[in-house]
């Protein structure tokens, strides 16, 4: 008795799921950020083997704390740009665990000494305008 209750709940079970139509998730996006610094005198008058040692004590443990949903990548520009030496390019899945980044770094001498100047903050999700079309498309039919 208990295993044809099981099976007709089940076959109404089915029967429910087949009548709601579910949307597909969408896919989130991450977020692309670009951060442009400026080595400043602090940074500069420090050895190459201090900046080595404060980077690697400092810094790498900020990267894997985040690491699960952060990736960041660095990137010299001085050879190519007088204002920006510079930049981080970070990708986030949400905008918490990027935050979570910014404020431990802000409790380093990155920002705190400072060794760098942080000229300007860019965000943007690749591609974005797409979902939009998909969505204008959706609303229109």
């Amino acid at each position: 008795m208990k295993s044809l209750l099981l099976i007709v709940f089940a076959a109404l079970s089915l029967a429910a799921n087949a009548q709601t139509t579910q949307k597909p998730m969408e896919k989130q996006k991450p977020y692309t950020i670009l951060v442009l610094m400026n080595a400043n005198a602090r940074w500069l008058s420090l050895s190459r083997h201090q900046r080595a040692g404060f980077f690697e004590k400092e810094i790498v443990p900020i990267f894997q704390q985040v690491s699960k949903t952060v990736t960041v990548r660095l990137f010299d520009s001085e050879y190519f740009h007088a204002a920006i030496s510079d930049f981080m390019l970070i990708e986030a899945k949400n905008l918490k665990d990027y935050q979570q980044l910014i404020e431990r770094l802000r409790d380093t001498k990155i920002y705190g000494e400072p060794y760098f100047e942080i000229k300007d903050i860019i965000m943007g999700q690749e591609n974005r305008f797409e979902d939009f079309n998909e969505q204008f498309k959706a609303e229109k039919s």
